[in-house]
């Protein structure tokens, strides 16, 4: 099982709250009264007038056309009027909404039974106290003793008249209506700011690709939200109007780009035809060209390229859609994470085309819910992809572990459970170093079973075999940090003690050889005793492994030669005598 970490869990607890919380805000939505609500269009039912030059701000037109749409207003002025019916509303503490567009001026005049004109303002980079979360202006109609009878709105230099969302709500409606827009907007900036700072620790601590654009696609739309919803107003006051929408376009676009190039640098080649990635990088790479000049305009074929900008966002996440099918289908395991990362955004974007959502969610219309199908993707990928290097993780340490085994075996011999030679060559090279700075006596004990030959010989070699477990079962307790216990090879175990002096040393080495001795062996080998010869050599002087090894063989055979199940001792007495014993040792 794989287990999640501390950062992981810390994530799902924030998805979990912020999505009770934009849950609440959705049920409050579901619930809210829109009665006094009412969506104003181009006749529907607005009229309009165009002056194709910015007018003086005191003018206003003669007469308003209430059929057909207007034209030629982009680098002049067009107006729009609203009636309102008499009584049409219970109350008189009005607030007319307006998306904001991009615009140089907005004028809002308030008309009253009683001849009196009320007019409030703004332009782009100054949108004073009439700004509100989810890229809206709110114009609250002064109260007075006179009934409303219409309101005008001027727009001087706006981009496109068709984009235009205008209601008319009670002042009591919009207060609720925005606080509980703000925070579905809060809600959600803040899932895709766990996003992007999640997968940009994750790119820096795996160095992974995916996780990198992925933390830059969270970014992106983290800017784009704040952006649209004018957030960035509390900061950056004077970008309000039109500079902010353009900034949007711009970073829809590239938010739309960076989505792709993590979904198809996520998949491996050999899940996805070449011809797949490279349409759908080449749809990518259109939506961009066209996203960013369209950002930049002002005027002109706004409409037009907007709608072409549409399908092509269309064309590209089918292709991205084709392509997850495709590796799914091909069994890549990335491609399931993306299918339901993916989902939503598509369905969300999908469904917005059958039906109008401009004046749902209090007037947040689809970009609500691209915001929140954007926190969904970030926030589910970032999951997936903490499961799928939290199970690389354990695949690595489970690597390791085996390699860490192998390595261990490599230094033990099979049969005993002791080091074998180079392991404990190893070994002896640590406790020389440190006995070396400590000023420690360092001996080498050498014991050779004797007569083992025969043993082999009468009662077989798997008799012989469980001998030198036994005798192996004698030294093994001896290993300790400033020991070492090893079969070299054979019949023939060594081992290293340090810090012992002459009488301890020697009292050490009859006990062992005793302990061999009196070993039981009768399962295997019946009454018969098997004894070890001993040769032993202790430096006071910095010598290595080879040279106690050359100077205790000697001391081993010279206890063989004396008849046996005996201890033979020898002193290095200078260094510059076993000078050539790292190659005699290596020749053993």
């Amino acid at each position: 099982m794989v287990r999640e970490s501390p950062m992981l869990r810390l994530l799902k607890k924030i998805l979990a709250t912020l999505c009770l919380i934009a849950s609440a805000g959705l049920v409050g939505l579901c619930g809210s009264s829109p009665v006094s609500a009412q969506a104003l269009r181009i006749n529907h039912p607005l009229c309009h007038a165009v002056s194709e030059e910015v007018a003086p701000w005191n003018v206003a037109p003669s007469t308003f056309a209430c059929i057909g749409q207007p034209e030629r207003y982009q680098r002049g002025t067009l107006w729009l009027q609203a009636m309102i019916p008499p009584k049409a509303y219970d109350r008189d503490d009005l607030s007319l909404i307006v998306h904001s567009s991009r615009f140089d001026r907005l004028i809002v005049a308030f008309f009253y039974a009683d001849g009196a004109v009320e007019r409030q303002a703004v332009r782009s980079g100054d949108f004073g106290t009439h700004w509100r979360a989810g890229g809206q202006l709110a114009f609250r109609a002064p109260q007075r003793d006179a009934s409303l009878t219409k309101v005008t709105l001027r727009f001087d230099k706006v981009a496109s008249a068709r984009l235009l969302r205008m209601r008319l709500v009670g002042r009591g409606e919009e207060g609720t209506q925005t606080t509980g827009l703000a925070t579905l907007i809060g809600a959600a900036l803040v899932l895709l700011l766990s996003g992007a700072l999640y997968n940009a620790s994750l790119a820096l601590a795996v160095r992974r690709q995916f996780s990198a654009w992925q933390a830059a696609w969270a970014a992106s739309m983290l800017a784009w939200g704040t952006c649209w919803s004018q957030l960035h107003l509390f900061f950056f006051p004077a970008m309000a109007g039109a500079l902010s929408a353009q900034i949007c376009t711009g970073l829809s676009c590239l938010a739309i780009a960076l989505a792709t190039l993590s979904a198809i640098t996520a998949l491996e080649q050999v899940h996805v035809s070449v011809y797949l990635r490279r349409t759908a990088l080449g749809l990518t790479g259109c939506v961009f060209a066209l996203g960013l000049p369209l950002s930049l305009m002002r005027s002109g074929p706004i409409e037009s390229l907007g709608a072409v900008l549409a399908m092509l966002v269309l064309a590209n996440l089918l292709s991205v859609a084709f392509s997850i099918g495709q590796a799914w289908r091909r069994g890549s395991r990335e491609a399931r994470s993306f299918a339901g990362a993916w989902a939503v955004p598509m369905l969300v974007l999908g469904s917005t085309s059958f039906f109008d959502a401009d004046t749902m969610f209090w007037g947040g219309g689809s970009q609500i819910l691209v915001l929140f199908a954007a926190a969904w993707q970030t926030l589910w990928l970032s999951v997936a992809a903490s499961r799928t290097y939290a199970r690389l993780r354990v695949e690595r340490d489970i690597a390791r572990q085996a390699e860490a085994q192998a390595q261990e075996l490599a230094r033990r011999d099979a049969l005993t459970g002791l080091p074998n030679r180079r392991g404990f060559i190893e070994r002896a090279g640590s406790i020389l170093n440190i006995s070396r700075g400590r000023g420690d006596v360092v001996a080498l004990l050498l014991i050779d079973v004797d007569w083992f030959k025969s043993i082999n010989d009468v009662y077989g070699h798997e008799a012989g075999d469980l001998v030198l477990q036994g005798i192996a079962c004698c030294l093994a307790p001896h290993e300790s940090p400033f020991s070492a216990t090893a079969r070299l090879g054979g019949e023939e175990f060594a081992v290293l003690v340090a810090g012992m002096g002459d009488v301890e040393l020697m009292r050490f080495a009859e006990a062992l050889r005793h302990e061999i001795s009196s070993y039981d062996h009768g399962d295997v080998i019946g009454h018969r005793k098997v004894t070890a010869s001993i040769g032993i050599t202790r430096s006071t002087i910095a010598a290595d492994f080879h040279s106690l090894y050359r100077v205790a063989d000697e001391a081993l055979y010279e206890a063989k030669r004396g008849g046996r199940d005996r201890v033979a001792i020898q002193l290095m007495d200078a260094p510059d005598r076993y000078s050539d014993l790292g190659e005699v040792a290596l020749k053993c």
